[in-house]
């Protein structure tokens, strides 16, 4: 049975589904996109996206093609067409069809699409064994606090740690890591302090750092939002990522040297589980 997409206002078979080659997010990567998690057929931290959608639409000054209350019922009805129980719902809009300029189209007509994906994403080997990370240097543009679709170097980083054999890229720029390929990183110090990198302009506000950084503070858990080295990581009692897609993903081994004892730290699985509980509690 073929998947169904949402794409312009209609639902159809993912076979069926066209986009324009004069669309301004396939000639320029001018467009944004969200991806929210499923557990149960149901949505978690959807609004905190939708919160977040709205604010790289006004940072690129386009405009959402539906009222963005009314994208909730879309991305559910796409659970129900596809009878998602675990995955997700992957959102992009673009600032649409127009003749080939740099500039901005007079008149917009931005396109939004949509589509789900089924996977288990609570019960992770993956989680439960810890990943390796390779360092890369960040080569991005300097608004990585919007979500665009232009994710080239991304790509270029997951791809080069594919090719040395371990599972994800942590981003370096001027000696610090800045984040994840996708994803924000965090580590935790000999004295269980977690540090990860303060919101800027310099990586992805992302939406479960915040849950993690709230649990974190109500776990009586010391944070320091600030930058740190590969170095300062290596050194560090436990690492780990966030990401709507993977929650809390332990990282046991950064440019081949073992984080302690190469397994997941406690603290690490005690946010991972405690997120995933109340992720599923608030879903909606």
């Amino acid at each position: 049975m073929s998947r169904i997409v949402y794409v312009n206002g209609a639902f159809l078979p993912e076979e069926d589904a066209k986009i324009s080659i004069f669309d301004r997010g396939f000639l320029f990567a001018d467009g944004v996109y969200e991806v929210s998690s499923v557990i149960g057929g149901k949505l978690i931290d959807n609004d905190a996206h939708t919160r977040r959608l709205a604010r790289s639409l006004d940072a690129l000054k386009m405009t959402s093609p539906v009222p963005l209350e009314e994208i909730p019922a879309i991305q559910a009805r796409l659970i129900a067409e596809n009878a998602v129980d675990e995955g997700m719902v992957y959102l992009q809009v673009s600032r649409g069809v127009a003749e080939r300029d740099f500039t901005f189209p007079e008149t917009e007509q931005p396109s939004l699409v949509m589509f789900t994906q089924s996977r288990p994403i609570v019960k992770s080997k993956k989680a439960d064994s810890g990943i390796s990370v390779v360092s890369q240097d960040d080569i991005r543009w300097g608004r990585r606090d919007i979500k665009t679709v232009q994710l080239l170097a991304q790509s270029l980083a997951k791809q080069a740690a594919a090719e040395q054999g371990a599972d994800d890229a942590w981003m370096v720029e001027d000696g610090f890591v800045t984040e994840g390929s996708s994803n924000n990183a965090f580590i935790i110090t000999t004295d269980g302090t977690i540090i990860t990198r303060q919101l800027s302009t310099d990586i992805l506000h992302g939406i479960t750092r915040r849950a993690v950084l709230d649990i974190a503070a109500a776990e009586g858990l010391t944070v320091e939002e600030r930058p740190f080295t590969i170095a300062e990581a290596q050194a560090a009692a436990e690492a780990f990522s966030t990401s709507a897609s993977s929650f809390v993903m332990p990282v046991v081994s950064i440019d081949g040297k073992t984080i302690s004892q190469g397994v997941p730290g406690p603290i690490s699985q005690k946010l991972r589980q405690r997120y995933i509980e109340l992720a599923i509690e608030a879903a909606t």
